[in-house]
C-alpha cells in the first residue's frame, strides 16, 4: 500500500500491521518498552510514514484512539500542536502507558507550548507516567526552545528538587533527565542546575543522592564545561 496525505487512519494502520515484527518485538521489550499493543516498527520507519502521510490532525486523534504503539507514536508525530487543545493532550497523558509513548508526546506538549500549564500539573499527579511527562517536558523544553529565556528553565529546578525522592523508575530517570538537560542549556543555567546536583547528591535520600551525583558527574565533565565556555567558573563570553 502506497501511503499519502489523504490516506486514513485505517489506510495507514493497515499499513502499519503488514509491517509487522516479531524479532523487533523481543529487542522492544528488552529496552522496557510496553509491547501489548505494538507491532514491532522502528521509530526510523514511523519518521519514514509520517513524512509521506503528513500532518492532519483530525486523523492523529483517530490513530491515538486505536490504542496501537505505533499508530499513537504517528500521532504525536502527524498532529497539528496549534490545533492541539489542553484537553487533548490531558486526555493523552492519561493513556500514556510507556517511557517511550510519553518522551515522544512531550516533544509535541512542548512545541504546542503547554509547558507552562502542564508541568506542574503533571508534575503532582501521582501516576508514574503521568509525573514523568512533567519532567520529560522539562528536558524537551531545555533542548528545544531556544529562544525561551534561561529564567523559564531556572525556574523549574524546585520541582526537580521537590519530586527527586520519586524512586519510581521511570520517574526518576525523567527528573535527573531534566536536571541534567537544563545544566547544558547554558552557562547561564550551568551553574544552578550543578548545584542543585550537588544538593541532592549529599542529601539523606537514596534516589535524590542518585540524581544528583549522575547529573554532577556529567555537569562537571570537562567536555560539557568545555562547550559551554566555562572555565576556572567562568563562562567566557563567546560574542566578543
Amino acid at each position: 500500500m502506497t501511503l499519502s496525505p489523504t490516506s486514513s487512519a485505517e489506510d495507514i494502520i493497515t499499513h502499519l500491521r503488514a509491517q509487522r515484527s516479531q524479532e523487533n518485538l523481543a529487542g522492544m521489550a528488552r529496552f522496557g518498552i510496553v509491547t501489548d499493543t505494538a507491532l514491532g516498527l522502528s521509530n526510523v520507519e514511523l519518521h519514514r510514514v509520517a513524512r509521506q502521510v503528513k500532518i492532519d490532525h483530525a486523523r492523529a486523534l483517530q490513530l491515538w484512539q486505536s490504542g496501537i504503539r505505533e499508530a499513537r507514536i504517528l500521532a504525536a508525530f502527524t498532529a497539528a500542536p496549534k490545533m492541539l487543545t489542553l484537553d487533548q493532550a490531558r486526555r493523552w497523558v492519561e493513556d500514556c502507558n510507556s517511557w517511550e509513548i510519553v518522551d515522544t508526546v512531550a516533544d509535541l506538549f512542548v512545541t504546542a507550548r503547554f509547558e507552562q500549564v502542564l508541568i506542574p500539573e503533571f508534575a503532582a499527579d501521582g501516576r508514574e507516567f503521568v509525573r514523568r511527562m512533567a519532567f520529560a517536558m522539562i528536558a524537551t523544553a531545555a533542548v528545544h526552545l531556544k529562544k525561551e529565556p534561561d529564567a523559564s528553565l531556572l525556574a523549574l529546578l524546585p520541582l526537580i528538587e521537590q519530586y527527586a525522592e520519586d524512586e519510581r523508575n521511570f520517574v526518576k530517570k525523567a527528573v535527573n533527565w531534566a536536571l541534567r538537560q537544563i545544566g547544558k542549556r547554558s552557562a547561564a543555567c550551568h551553574g544552578p542546575a550543578l548545584a542543585l546536583a550537588g544538593k541532592l547528591a549529599g542529601g539523606n535520600d537514596r534516589t535524590a543522592r542518585w540524581i544528583g551525583k549522575d547529573a554532577f558527574r556529567e555537569l562537571s565533565s570537562d567536555k560539557i564545561r568545555a562547550r559551554l565556555g566555562i572555565h576556572d567558573g567562568f563562562a567566557e563570553d563567546t560574542e566578543r
